[in-house]
């Protein structure tokens, strides 16, 4: 198969930058590509889109009606489609890309991603052999077939495959298998026994019965939703990224009285079941209201 940067240049149009070069002929294999900044990071929302303002996940049909012409929301930017990779409005990230990334789950895949040699080893022993692609400290297996994404699913070992994105490091070696079900079967939680919050946010209630004013009653359930989210793929700093987005929810939502005991129970199960204690929880819940005066 042709590698991109054996693609013929015309000479009529000025050379195309090489991550470009890479993303297009990912499309042409159907992978939803995008851009990646340095960090392995996607390139942040526009003002526009900021905080979600315009409703998220462009390019995904049927995920939102965001029209936004540039690369943000991460994996939901992912696109096959040329013309919206070689637009204007993706421009100036493919002049500053580092990396090429794709959307696993947009093209019928699901990547294993193993983070150390340890991650390795147990692959070798426990997952059927499929695609295997060498990373900076493991590999990804890929197999055909798509499923959730969650991280952390046995130490070093996170899934990439629906609403995540993985960094394209080449074609792999081996062969492709089907997706197999001890691998569908690392998205599978355990029951979990989770102590309830024991602490609660006090605001004053907003007259007409606390409904959120920035929007409606669904903008705070997106909210709570995407912190949820955030909570269950944060990397292995866990403190941090559980204060961030108490802090993030406290700031959008807890001085218009619509945050429930519900809603902070939800949030407080999510990071418990991420490994954080019940009284880190109450700490970084109470930190966040102290940063922002409450």
């Amino acid at each position: 198969m042709t590698h991109p940067t054996d693609f013929p240049r015309d000479p009529a149009r000025p050379a195309l930058p090489a991550h470009l070069r890479t993303a297009l002929w990912l499309a042409e294999l159907g992978l939803p590509a995008l851009p990646l900044r340095e960090g392995k990071l996607p390139f942040g929302n526009c003002p526009a889109c900021k905080n979600s303002a315009c409703g998220d996940r462009p390019h995904m049909k049927g995920a939102g009606p965001c029209q936004c012409p540039a690369p943000c929301h991460a994996w939901a930017a992912a696109t096959t489609d040329p013309a919206v990779l070689t637009s204007p409005a993706w421009a100036r990230a493919w002049q500053q890309a580092a990396a090429v990334a794709y959307h696993p789950g947009g093209g019928g895949f699901t990547v294993v991603d193993l983070d150390n040699a340890a991650a390795v080893a147990w692959a070798r022993q426990t997952l059927p052999p499929t695609k295997t692609v060498a990373t900076t400290r493991g590999e990804h297996w890929i197999y055909l077939g798509s499923m959730a994404s969650p991280n952390g699913v046995r130490p070093g070992v996170d899934i990439k495959s629906l609403m995540s994105y993985a960094r394209w490091l080449g074609p792999g070696t081996g062969r492709m298998q089907l997706l197999p079900d001890v691998v569908r079967a690392l998205a599978v939680k355990e029951p979990a026994t989770v102590r309830p919050a024991s602490c609660a946010v006090t605001v004053a209630p907003l007259a007409g019965g606390g409904e959120c004013r920035h929007r409606s009653p669904a903008y705070l359930e997106r909210g709570i939703a995407m912190a949820e989210q955030r909570i269950n793929e944060a990397p292995d700093t866990i403190h941090k990224t559980v204060y961030r987005t108490f802090l993030a929810v406290l700031s959008a939502h807890g001085w218009c009285g619509c945050l429930t005991e519900n809603h902070i129970g939800r949030l407080f199960t999510a990071a418990q079941e991420k490994g954080e204690s019940l009284r880190h929880c109450e700490v970084a819940w109470t930190n966040a209201r102290a940063k922002l005066g409450m």
